[in-house]
């Protein structure tokens, strides 16, 4: 057991970003090498400026909003809270005197940020199994909404222990300490000799991310790294 869990927090978790790093270098050489479009994909009428619509079009997702309200709520919701769940990790390497300008404890929002996420990302997964959206779904959308929600919910778990529950048996400075090891590459597993429920839930947690971060490069999900770009060519 302490062999696979040393193989999860440490070799799968290197590999996982080595793949999500080349895995995206590869696909965008490989789209900016394609031929390029004879047509233009321009909208108009032409609104001005182009730069600012472009940033509209990527983050407040107009046309969702005018079609499809619901899920426009949901779509905002989750990209707020990913948002803030993504300065929470950053704060676990060191603290940042600008995301602290509002004080706050690590993680933000005090569990609901992660239960935020959850509620969207099962929305998202359910929807996809009623018509319309059924017929045109393939097994990747379930495969990434599934990954993604486990690696949610199993760190909002440790979160919600923590903060709802007083269960502090794995700290932010242990959290720290394992990640700094790994940047610095001497990695190191704080809760080692310890194991316990909590721990079990971080490795879980560490194994769905690093599987998450894998299938990245190669799924539909790079369109969130090209929506801006494509957003900009769209207005011009």
């Amino acid at each position: 057991m302490q062999t696979l869990i040393y193989i999860i927090m440490v070799p799968m978790v290197y590999a996982a970003a080595a793949i999500f790093v080349v895995g995206i270098i590869i696909r965008l050489v490989v789209l900016l090498r394609a031929p390029a479009n004879p047509s233009t994909l321009q909208i108009y009428p032409e609104k001005r400026p182009k730069w600012l619509w472009a940033i509209h079009d990527t983050f407040l997702f107009p046309t969702v909003r005018r079609h499809k309200p619901v899920l426009w709520v949901f779509l905002i919701l989750f990209h707020i809270a990913f948002l803030l769940l993504f300065i929470g990790h950053l704060e676990l390497f060191a603290d940042f005197q600008l995301t602290q300008i509002i004080a706050h404890d690590i993680f933000l929002g005090q569990g609901f940020v992660g239960l935020t996420l959850s509620i969207c990302l099962l929305f998202f997964l359910f929807r996809r199994i009623k018509s319309p959206v059924r017929e045109i779904s393939v097994p990747e959308d379930y495969l990434l909404l599934l990954l993604l929600f486990l690696t949610v919910l199993f760190g909002s778990q440790m979160d919600w222990a923590r903060t709802w529950y007083e269960y502090g048996e794995l700290t932010v400075e242990d959290y720290r300490a394992y990640l700094l090891s790994l940047v610095v590459l001497k990695p190191d597993l704080p809760f080692a000799t310890t194991f316990s429920g909590h721990s079990f839930m971080l490795v879980l947690h560490i194994f769905f991310a690093n599987l998450f971060l894998i299938f990245f490069p190669f799924s539909q999900l790079m369109h969130s790294i090209l929506s801006l770009p494509m957003n900009k060519l769209r207005r011009g």
